[in-house]
């Protein structure tokens, strides 16, 4: 197991394949295909692939940087989270997290957050960090706040914007 950092709850590492039933679980949860669309696999070959896709990033130490969240207690996969580049601007990166519906509202996302966000500037050498959520996901919204990034502005005819309602831009230097 190649833990990277643990928080007071969670411990974040390199996702294992075996990891794969459990991380498809996730992503079919009804908030993520809500708020995500995109990020829902097909099916438990495509996770897989996804996996071996994020230890190679991991591996490399390039972007995109996909982590597994555990909770500490059990050792159960919980979430995950990481890094990925914003095009165009050198040290400046994006930052994503899912918790599952189960662990909710027990302030797992906002540990996460603060410590990939300290991790991405400390190991990755990022500059600026910047946090995307739908409109209307103000439960996301309220973490990355709570994570002490800033709202910057709303983005619209983003690509990956699932209802073309734009998306709030949230920055945290």
């Amino acid at each position: 197991m190649k833990l990277f950092f643990e928080t007071e709850h969670l411990l974040i590492r390199q996702f294992e394949i075996e990891d794969a039933n459990r991380l498809y679980q996730n992503h079919m949860e009804e908030k993520v295909k809500k708020w995500f669309p995109n990020e829902c696999y097909a099916d438990i070959n495509e996770t897989k692939g996804a996996i071996e896709f994020y230890r190679d990033c991991v591996d490399k130490n390039r972007l995109p940087f996909v982590l597994a969240v555990l909770l500490k207690e059990t050792g159960e996969l919980i979430g995950d989270t990481g890094v990925s580049e914003v095009e165009g601007r050198e040290n400046e990166i994006e930052i994503g997290y899912q918790i599952g519906d189960k662990y909710c509202g027990k302030g797992y996302a906002t540990e996460v957050l603060k410590a990939m966000t300290e991790f991405s500037f400390n190991e990755l050498k990022a500059n600026v960090i910047y946090g995307r959520v739908v409109h209307g996901n103000d439960a996301s919204a309220r973490v990355l706040q709570k994570a002490g990034y800033s709202f910057e502005n709303e983005e619209f005819d983003a690509e990956d914007d699932p209802y073309g309602n734009g998306m709030l831009v949230y920055k945290k230097v």
